[in-house]
């Protein structure tokens, strides 16, 4: 199943279907001006990179294998420490660090739902090293026509 990011548009598609068959580490599935869709696979043993977004909730579902979860207020404190499978999901507060990893012996296939939009619509990474180096030449900047806070803050990553 091929989605195509239409932007700010009506979209409608089999979510689960799209997830489970998504095989990149990070596909941007659809953009509004509030929030965005991506799909992520995350491969065995590997993780979604320990970071923090100061602006941006986050809602996590997992729709195949186990992972763990761990949140907390600092990259050396992540005192919320979960174990989680199919079917979970996992809301990350604005400015928690966070990390995802794969425990399992399948990739880890989820969705993410950030609000503000936080990638370039459409954008697709097949692995975690793509979306390091992408984000870190400017090539992943939300679109113009989406809601941003008034002041932007970075990311933080581990």
């Amino acid at each position: 199943m091929t989605i195509k990011d239409i932007g700010p548009e009506p979209q409608s598609f089999d979510l689960e279907r799209a997830t489970l068959e998504n095989t990149d580490y990070r596909s941007v599935a659809w953009s509004g001006k509030y929030l965005q869709l991506t799909l992520m696979s995350i491969p065995v043993g590997e993780d979604i990179g320990l970071e923090a977004h100061p602006e941006t909730d986050q809602f996590l579902r997992l729709d195949a294998g186990r992972g763990r979860v761990q949140m907390g207020s600092a990259k050396d404190r992540l005192d919320f420490d979960r174990e989680v499978e199919d079917g979970w999901a996992v809301f990350v507060p604005a400015g928690t660090w966070h990390n995802v990893t794969n425990i399992g012996d399948e990739p880890l296939q989820l969705y993410a739902v950030y609000a503000p939009v936080h990638h370039a619509p459409d954008k697709v990474h097949a692995t975690f090293a793509d979306a390091e180096r992408d984000e870190a030449a400017g090539g992943d900047e939300p679109p113009s026509w989406s809601v941003q806070p008034a002041r932007q803050v970075s990311d933080e990553h581990a």
